[in-house]
């Protein structure tokens, strides 16, 4: 199982890049979308690492958390972040949705999303 917290966890970096870049292309409706898949394939890795399992294909990241049983390890602050990321995957998709998380998204909201992120990815990353 270790090779596919590996696989997990090599994911999750590379998504969070693919944040950082998309912030820098000032592509900030991406930048949501990619943070959101940066803690998905995090808890993922999380998931394999305390179950031994495959993770459920879910892009629910509380139904992922609570599944593998470690949401009620969250502090409300990481549960609210949590709240707060979870639409960004499905709203990215969708032309109805766009627009409207398009005014939401500023640089320096992109840019506190991708720090909320890189700190709970951390924090996950050193109990693997």
């Amino acid at each position: 199982m270790d090779d596919k917290v590996k696989y997990w966890q090599e994911l999750s970096d590379y998504d969070l890049e693919t944040a950082v870049a998309m912030l820098k292309s000032k592509r900030y409706l991406y930048v949501g979308f990619m943070c959101h898949q940066t803690i998905e394939k995090i808890f993922k890795a999380y998931h394999v690492k305390l179950n031994s399992e495959i993770p459920p294909l879910s892009h629910s990241l509380s139904y992922l958390a609570k599944n593998g049983s470690f949401y009620n390890s969250f502090s409300e602050e990481q549960k609210d972040f949590i709240d707060q990321i979870e639409p960004l995957n499905i709203e990215a998709r969708y032309p109805s949705h766009k627009e409207r998380l398009l005014k939401s998204l500023t640089y320096e909201r992109c840019t506190e999303i991708i720090e909320k992120t890189s700190q709970l990815q951390q924090w996950i990353k050193m109990k693997l």
